[in-house]
């Protein structure tokens, strides 16, 4: 009888401190979910789309995946965090990868690989810009984001380095000032010199922000150019950029402006543009853009964009838009572009 009671006590003991362990790591995993859950956040989106041009000498018609993007963030204190961004389409690839940490409400440090603070659009996202396209002519030459300069190659407006910026005066100004390699991204850098970028913006009024923007640098040419002939691969050229513009923000309409040039060696170049999303109804736009770029001031390369079109917010975050764009080239044939495109986000 005694070893029965001892045997029915043993295992009485034994489950209690089997269903006590089972629920601790249960109570483990759940703070263990929570805290992953409140320091990591996980967005993404993808844009999907139709392109059809008439330009002779590249004629396109096909359905294409123009974005696939994942971006990661990890709150590691409240003021000492990361972030990495992916390419999952075309050529897959680390975009953004970088650490910041902030040292006052006015200061924050960034060190790594991130966008370029040039001009009023290459900072921003293009979920959130207007065109299909992304960017006007002049950022994405002069900001390396599309490879139209082969000098600079095609690195999405990004390069690595250290930037300190912040807001001041209750967010009238905002600074931000970097010293970064000018390879452009994933690439160390070609020379011993250092591109120094500056962004300053004034915002008088919660509707107006202007401000301007500079590069100041030595580029180490990746490939030869038409539009510079003089610079061989591997030379090291002078390579400076600024931008001067406004934005303006109402109920009514978004408007972007900026005047935009850049000095490669010895070749100018200057660009314009003007792009404004019209609130026609809560969740329809109409876009409409002038884009002007002159690629060589010497030889007159230059080429006109006469952009419009509609855009349709059919859930937080993703639309549907359709576009025709008018390409009006100095130096060669004119053509016409009609592009669609679709955007999820989450």
């Amino acid at each position: 009888m005694r070893r029965l009671l001892i045997i029915l006590l043993t295992c009485t003991l034994v489950g209690q401190l089997t269903a006590q362990e089972k629920q601790q790591e249960a109570t483990t995993l759940k703070n263990m979910a929570n805290t992953l859950k409140e320091r990591i956040s996980l967005e993404g989106y993808l844009q999907l789309g139709y392109t059809y041009d008439d330009l002779e000498s590249s004629k396109t018609n096909t359905f294409d995946i123009k974005r696939a993007i994942l971006m990661v963030r990890g709150k590691i204190t409240d003021r000492w965090s990361c972030y990495f961004m992916f390419s999952l389409a075309n050529s897959p690839r680390v975009l953004e990868a970088y650490t910041e940490y902030r040292f006052l409400p006015g200061l924050s440090v960034r060190v790594g690989e991130f966008k370029t603070m040039y001009s009023l659009e290459n900072p921003m996202s293009p979920s959130s810009l207007e065109l299909i396209n992304v960017n006007s002519q002049a950022v994405n030459y002069l900001a390396g984001y599309n490879g139209s300069d082969p000098l600079y190659g095609s690195h999405t407006g990004r390069d690595l380095g250290i930037m300190i910026y912040g807001d001041l005066f209750k967010k009238l100004l905002s600074y931000k000032l970097a010293v970064m390699n000018g390879q452009g991204i994933n690439r160390k850098d070609g020379n011993n010199q250092k591109d120094i970028v500056g962004n300053l913006l004034i915002t008088p009024i919660k509707e107006l922000s202007v401000g301007g923007s500079f590069i100041k640098g030595k580029g180490c040419a990746i490939a030869t150019s038409d539009i510079n002939p003089d610079i061989k691969v591997g030379e090291n050229y002078t390579r400076n950029r600024w931008a001067i513009g406004a934005k303006l923000t109402t109920e009514l309409l978004d408007l972007r402006t900026e005047y935009l040039a850049g000095k490669d060696k010895e070749v100018k170049s200057q660009g314009y543009y003007a792009t404004t999303a019209i609130h026609v109804l809560p969740k329809i736009d109409l876009i409409a853009s002038y884009d002007f770029f002159n690629r060589n001031k010497t030889t007159k390369d230059k080429q006109t964009n006469y952009i419009a079109g509609a855009q349709w917010w059919f859930y937080p975050k993703c639309r549907l838009q359709v576009q025709y764009t008018y390409c009006d080239r100095h130096l060669g044939e004119k053509s016409n572009l009609l592009q669609t495109q679709i955007q999820v986000r989450f």
